[in-house]
């Protein structure tokens, strides 16, 4: 199993992020082994958080190896023309290390913050997935045509955020690239059937994200809907070590206190 972290929200040393601060700790990961790093996407909840496509691109240009993705980018909250268009720009400097991981959205509060309406954001992720893939494949869609260039005809990968069993699920495994599931509101007893679901119908890709870590933590029972890895190393290990024999391809994990000594801590839990 491929061990990510999420993008950094701080410098090192805890303070606030810089850009270079941003370069540094990107490039930090990949030398310290990490497979890939992951931008989260929220808006207008009172804390600093980046644009994922930007993030994402940044993170590419800055390094050389590590893979870059988005998990999840809620597609309702933008223009699928405008947003196909960027992510065609990400692509283009990300080129094959790019994963892009997308869906409806669970907070209310980011719909209200761009005056998008909630209720029908699954509707509007359908109907946006299938303009973007259109516009990718040099189509035409309502007199507009991007052009992509050759490096990027057809779109990067695209993994379908899903919590539950829903249709969403069956989608990602047969019309999409992959799934990712969210750690943060799933608990093991969520993570297990889901995954077996997904691979019978025949998915390929499956990512597991938002595990939050912290090594100094004592060992606890964990939450029942939530899996996370805040308990010593060994124990650490054996959760990480219960996701890959489920079958999950990369785990993506959460660091508050990015010091390269943690990272290290961190990365080392997978050989």
């Amino acid at each position: 199993m491929k061990l990510s972290l999420a993008l950094p929200a701080v410098n090192a040393d805890g303070s606030p992020l810089t850009g270079p601060g941003f370069v540094h700790q990107v490039q930090t990961l990949e030398r310290l082994g990490f497979d890939g790093t992951w931008s989260f996407d929220n808006i207008g909840r009172g804390f600093p958080n980046f644009d994922p496509i930007t993030a994402v691109a940044a993170a590419a240009a800055a390094t050389t190896r590590i893979m870059v993705g988005t998990g999840i980018l809620q597609v309702p909250l933008r223009h699928p023309v405008e947003l196909a268009n960027r992510i065609l720009t990400a692509h283009l400097i990300c080129g094959e290390r790019l994963l892009l991981g997308v869906g409806a959205g669970s907070t209310r509060t980011d719909f209200e913050a761009v005056g998008q309406d909630y209720e029908s954001r699954m509707q509007v992720l359908d109907s946006s997935l299938g303009i973007m893939r259109r516009l990718w494949n040099h189509e035409v869609v309502d007199g507009v045509q991007l052009a992509p260039r050759p490096a990027t005809l057809g779109g990067p990968p695209i993994l379908i955020g899903s919590w539950h069993g829903s249709s969403w699920i069956q989608r990602a495994a047969q019309e999409f690239d992959g799934w990712i599931a969210s750690a943060r509101h799933t608990g093991a007893e969520t993570l297990e059937p889901a995954i077996r679901r997904f691979r019978e119908l025949g998915g390929k890709r499956a990512v597991v994200t938002n595990i939050t870590v912290d090594l100094d933590a004592p060992d606890a029972e964990q939450e029942a809907h939530r899996f996370d890895i805040r308990c010593t190393p060994a124990t650490a290990r054996q959760r990480l070590r219960y996701l890959a024999d489920l079958g999950y391809d990369e785990a993506v994990l959460v660091c508050r206190t990015p010091s390269e000594e943690h990272l290290a801590a961190i990365r080392a839990l997978l050989p």
